[in-house]
C-alpha cells in the first residue's frame, strides 16, 4: 500500500464510519417533544457534530491501522486473495 492508496482507504473508512456514528444515540424533534417550527419531525433534538467527529475519527484510526497491518504485514497476499474464491467453489 503506498501513500495515496492509505490515504483514500482512510479517507472511505472514515465517511462510511461517521454514517454510522451519526445514527448511534440521536434522539429526534418527536422523541424529545420540542419541535421547531419548518423542521421535519424526524430532525436531530440536540446534534454535537463536534463530538461525532472525534469518535469518527479514532474509529476509523483504528480499523484503518488494522488493515494496513494486514495488507503490509503480508498477513494475507494477493495470491491468497486471488484463491480465496475457490475456498467457496469446494
Amino acid at each position: 500500500m503506498n501513500l495515496t492508496g492509505g490515504i483514500v482507504l482512510y479517507a472511505v473508512l472514515w465517511f462510511l464510519t461517521l454514517f454510522i456514528v451519526v445514527l448511534i444515540g440521536q434522539k429526534s424533534q418527536a422523541d424529545a417533544g420540542e419541535i421547531v417550527p419548518g423542521t421535519p419531525a424526524g430532525a436531530p433534538a440536540d446534534f454535537k457534530p463536534a463530538r461525532k467527529v472525534i469518535w469518527t475519527t479514532v474509529i476509523s484510526a483504528a480499523i484503518w491501522a488494522v488493515i494496513a497491518w494486514v495488507i503490509l504485514g503480508g498477513v494475507i497476499s494477493r495470491e491468497e486473495l486471488e484463491s480465496f474464491d475457490l475456498f467457496f467453489r469446494g
